[in-house]
């Protein structure tokens, strides 16, 4: 084999490599460069890794909860996956909001720039909300408590 050819062989198995393999950047701070907010993640998040068509998967230290904007209660698995792509998420799996009494899979998420709002996909539904209210980093719970702290709204999904 030429030179030549191993060279471009080893440059670009190391740089898809990165690409693929990258645990050493936070993903709150890959979401930006992909139109997001850093606050769709909490802050549990341990690795990641994306491939150069965009699929992820987001591996977290354990399950947990976020309340969002105080109303809406949104459970993450362990692990995350998808696909990504400029000011979209598609085939998303492991997250789950609450509606009601249901818990739908979230199924994807489109940035609207124009109208500073995230739009959030389960299934047929959506909802659109306040890009801003994404932009701190959520800290997440293993259990949820609706409407603050009281013992007899505690729902334990783990």
């Amino acid at each position: 084999m030429s030179p030549l050819i191993l060279n471009l062989l080893i440059l670009c198995s190391t740089s898809l490599f990165h690409v693929i393999s990258s645990t050493s950047t936070d993903i709150h701070d890959l979401l930006p460069e992909y139109g997001f907010p850093k606050g769709l993640i909490p802050n549990n998040a341990i690795s990641y890794t994306i491939s150069t068509d965009g699929f992820f998967t987001i591996q977290l230290d354990s399950p947990c909860y976020v309340h969002f904007s105080d109303q809406y209660l949104v459970y993450f698995h362990t692990r995350l996956t998808g696909k990504l792509s400029y000011g979209s998420v598609t085939r998303v799996s492991g997250i789950q909001a609450q509606i009601l009494f249901l818990w739908p899979s979230v199924t994807g998420i489109k940035v609207h720039k124009d109208s500073g709002m995230l739009e959030f996909f389960a299934g047929a539904l959506s909802q659109k909300l306040p890009a801003e209210e994404f932009v701190n980093v959520p800290g997440c719970s293993p259990k949820a408590c609706q409407g603050g702290s009281t013992a007899t709204n505690l729902v334990d999904r783990v």
